[in-house]
């Protein structure tokens, strides 16, 4: 299994698990017969057309085709890897992951101390030096000057590290493997000539958490004069700036109960917007706004509002955040760019207008259409013929970025008023996945199926058919498509029984198949358990004459070789069996 993780410690993960109550907890679900639904998280609908089966620990989305088990509902609503995934759902039922396991964004025993210890611990470390650390005066009196209270430091965690090289070391043991952990967490460096030192000095730390709160890196701001102003924790295994969100941990409960989250370029924007109680703000980890960053604020919210300095390098930075969001704008989802005034930055402006001032600048930022189609239709003269051409040629490769729907069409149509012809977009394919969701229909047929695509539908769906499907050994030596497969799902029924879909499914995660086995376990054939039985048993007789085929043509091909005595035999009764 990925990550050396037991296949018994994810089969009783699972079992553990109820998919319903995980659920829930991110999408209000109701009642519908003997399964629960709501409107799917993962693309925008009126009606609710995501179902959640707890007989199966599956879910299924009948609009847009997500489907898939607990730990593939980690997976796809907060971008989780596997291992983080199941991690979460282990924290949530109070079990360890045993000892062999391992995890990339866990160090191992071997690996020497905890890094999310160590991260913690030197947390805890700057929180009190902030509090009675000499030459914290300074740090305060910035703080308090930037309009902060002590109850929103407390809040994010806010510390102080005073100046020297070794304050940080003091704190821990000193030996080779505790300063090599220190040095991987990324706060202790190491110079050319081989000298290690702390990180950070003379700094007012910000604590940057992950999905689940652990404290994964820092950003420090420099209290004197000098350079860098802000310094940030390097990349560790732990933290990695293009997919984390300064402050999103803390936002994440008000960016789902307001519908959106602002994005600004600095720590101190976001504690200064929650002091003014503007609590839904994140940013980015001086980098650019990522597909990740995206991604993640989606699970979340279906608008996003970028603030950006009014100058060139704002609006610059604006465009590429544009041409980055172009691809996640599903219909239903927004995005707004916000310019703010010369000279001004969301700290010191919400500071200088307060909440309700703030709010509505906030409100009337440029949605993303016209700002593109503004930005595009600057760089033409539609006076000139040549100038609606340039229109379209700019706005082309912009409009192919775009996933197929309404938002797509509505702004190719308004570029194409704008200059008086159609333009000829390419049509996009979608990620692979996405792709594969839309082929899946909710049809009661079987049209379109194998027989031995059905025989897998009804195992995943019902494990317990696995103990009756005797005598297939032979599948996999039958050269018949998919047999193999079959071969393999029932033998892990029979060596271990699956309680739910959910439980089997999660035994192949790691083959090429597997979205193919998602899809056959979401199959909508409607048939209670004693017809499907039925159809189950007819498929086990059909393939029992396929492999009988088989075997006789194997036979008669060596006919003119010299055959052993049981193979002679075996071949007169299969003559027979077939006459």
């Amino acid at each position: 299994m990925a990550g050396r993780i037991p296949q018994s410690f994810i089969d009783d993960l699972v079992s553990r698990i109820d998919i319903v109550d995980l659920i829930d907890g991110f999408v209000p679900l109701k009642k519908a017969g003997k399964d629960y639904k709501a409107c799917c998280p993962f693309h925008g609908e009126k009606t609710p057309s995501f179902t959640v089966s707890q007989d199966k620990q599956f879910y299924h989305c009948f609009g847009c085709g997500v489907h898939g088990t607990a730990i593939g509902f980690l997976i796809e609503y907060d971008q989780l890897s596997f291992v983080e995934a199941v991690e979460q759902l282990a924290h949530k039922c109070g079990l360890t992951i045993p000892i062999d396991s391992f995890s990339p964004s866990k160090p191992t025993p071997q690996d020497g101390p905890d890094l999310y210890e160590l991260l913690e611990k030197a947390s805890l470390y700057y929180q009190q030096q902030l509090k009675s650390h000499p030459d914290a005066k300074t740090a305060i009196e910035y703080l308090k000057n930037r309009g902060l209270s002590g109850e929103i430091a407390k809040r994010f965690d806010l510390g102080y590290v005073p100046d020297g090289w070794d304050n940080l070391m003091q704190q821990f043991e000193d030996n080779e493997k505790m300063k090599d952990a220190l040095l991987t967490a990324g706060l202790l460096s190491k110079n050319e000539k081989g000298r290690v030192y702390d990180r950070f000095r003379d700094r007012i730390m910000f604590p940057i958490h992950d999905y689940r709160g652990r404290i994964v890196g820092f950003g420090g701001r420099i209290i004197a004069q000098g350079e860098p102003k802000y310094l940030n924790s390097p990349e560790t295994p732990v933290f990695h700036k293009g997919s984390e969100l300064y402050g999103l941990y803390m936002a994440r409960n008000a960016i789902r109960d307001t519908g959106r989250a602002l994005v600004v370029e600095g720590y101190m924007d976001v504690v200064a917007l929650a002091q003014n109680g503007i609590d839904y703000s994140v940013a980015t980890l001086g980098t650019a706004t990522s597909k990740a960053h995206l991604d993640r604020i989606f699970r979340h919210a279906p608008e996003v509002v970028f603030c950006f300095d009014g100058d060139r390098a704002g609006k610059e930075a604006a465009w590429r955040a544009l041409e980055i969001a172009l691809p996640s704008m599903q219909d239903g989802r927004q995005a707004s760019f916000m310019f703010l005034p010369d000279g001004e930055d969301p700290d010191s402006l919400v500071r200088t207008l307060g909440k309700e001032e703030f709010s509505i600048l906030i409100n009337t930022a440029k949605p993303l259409p016209e700002y593109m189609i503004d930005s595009l239709a600057a760089q033409a003269d539609l006076s000139r013929m040549d100038g609606s051409a340039r229109l379209a040629k700019l706005a082309k490769p912009l409009l192919e970025k775009l996933p197929q729907g309404v938002l797509r069409q509505l702004i190719k149509q308004k570029i194409e008023q704008m200059i008086g012809i159609q333009i000829s977009v390419a049509t996009t394919q979608q990620s692979g996945r996405t792709a594969s969701r839309k082929e899946i229909s909710r049809g009661t047929s079987q049209q379109g199926k194998t027989d031995i695509q059905q025989a897998i539908g009804y195992l995943l769906q019902h494990p317990e058919f696995g103990a009756k499907a005797q005598g297939l050994e032979s599948l996999r030596d039958s050269g018949l498509p998919g047999f193999s497969m079959l071969a393999d799902i029932v033998q892990s029924i029979q060596q271990s029984p699956a309680p739910n879909t959910a439980a089997l499914l999660e035994r192949f995660r790691d083959r090429k198949e597997f979205s193919r086995l998602e899809s056959l376990a979401s199959w909508d054939h409607i048939y209670d358990t004693e017809e499907a039985t039925d159809a189950f048993n007819v498929l086990l007789t059909k393939f029992s004459h396929q492999i009988s085929e088989a075997r006789l043509n194997q036979l008669l091909e060596q006919s003119n070789e010299n055959l052993s005595k049981d193979e002679k035999e075996e071949l007169k009764v299969l003559l027979q069996r077939k006459n």
